[in-house]
């Protein structure tokens, strides 16, 4: 069977509809895409003058919107969001709580999950470009809502929430959609190989 023909068939899924469909896959998705997101959390680096630091945190929201699609995405960050507000300290930097400046970016976080995860059934990740552009957009969804409630919760104007809040993480963030555009469409490359 030619590799049109693979991907054809596999029209409308995402990464983790390759495994046998249970409610058990689904539980274990949704859970393990929160703890993946909680652990990359943990890859902080501070940055001077603005309260929220630079993580994996974005990559993986991102990542397991993707590969889970919208609806396992949705819940998976939501799953770490409410588990992260109730104490866990799985968001940047050990922290957790509803106090958080950045909180708001959890909260971009699941919305961008669910945008990329629909983007994703319908072959977003299949290809660089389009993955290019799937990761574009799921990051201006969570910048969408980090930046106006880290302006709100850290008394800051506009201007200064996006000098503290989005302009130092730009190259970080084209690195990490740099990252993506290699990680998902060679998992497609291999997955129609088989």
């Amino acid at each position: 069977m030619s590799t049109a023909a693979v991907s054809a068939r596999r029209s409308g899924q995402v990464l983790a509809d390759l495994i046998p469909s249970s409610r058990v896959r689904d539980v274990a998705l949704v859970a393990g895409g929160a703890v993946f997101t909680g652990v990359a959390a943990q890859i902080a680096v501070p940055v001077p003058g603005s309260p929220v630091p630079v993580t994996g945190q974005t990559f993986a929201a991102l990542l397991v919107g993707t590969a889970l699609g919208a609806r396992r995405g949705l819940l998976s960050l939501a799953l770490y969001a409410l588990v992260g507000m109730a104490g866990m300290p799985w968001f940047a930097e050990g922290g957790s709580g509803i106090a958080a400046p950045s909180l708001g970016y959890v909260f971009g976080m699941l919305l961008a999950a669910a945008a990329v995860g629909a983007l994703a059934r319908r072959g977003a990740d299949r290809s660089v470009l389009r993955t290019a552009g799937t990761m574009l957009l799921g990051e201006a969804i969570i910048y969408a809502v980090g930046v106006p409630y880290l302006a709100l919760a850290a008394d800051l104007s506009l201007t200064a929430a996006i000098a503290a809040g989005l302009t130092p993480f730009l190259i970080g963030d084209a690195l990490k959609a740099a990252l993506a555009m290699g990680v998902l469409p060679t998992a497609w490359k291999l997955v129609d190989k088989r």
